[in-house]
């Protein structure tokens, strides 16, 4: 069986947001064309960003697959690591706010902005 690797960008137990890697089986198909099984999605939605942009902290409404279709994405962390995504990568933004927590910037979330010289162009697909 092939296994594909789902970045995902989470919320931990203490409320702050983490990357961690989880398999997803490639089950269905052939040997020379293995494919997951067919996840519904409620939409998806194309994003431009021009060099220079940089969002402040904060956590991702509703879960979504983001994909980086050209220039490169980083994606930071409250714990000062960060980690960039080029075209052709991906991860899985699930780090929502707490149930019944209050937003704090100190605290949760991640921010994003465009690296290298070139615009971002995302596609993300809600999840």
């Amino acid at each position: 069986m092939t296994v594909f690797t789902k970045v995902v960008l989470f919320t931990d137990s203490d409320g702050r947001a983490k990357f961690r890697e989880e398999p997803m089986a490639l089950s269905d198909g052939t040997p020379a064309s293995m494919l997951s099984a067919v996840f519904a999605s409620p939409g998806y939605q194309l994003r431009h960003s021009p060099v220079g942009f940089r969002s402040q902290f904060h956590c991702t409404g509703t879960p979504q697959w983001v994909f980086v279709l050209g220039g490169e994405m980083q994606i930071g962390l409250q714990d000062g690591s960060s980690r960039v995504f080029k075209p052709g990568e991906h991860f899985y933004s699930a780090d929502t706010l707490p149930t019944g927590a209050v937003f704090d910037a100190a605290v949760h979330g991640h921010w994003s902005c465009q690296a290298g010289p070139d615009p971002l162009v995302t596609l993300f697909v809600r999840g």
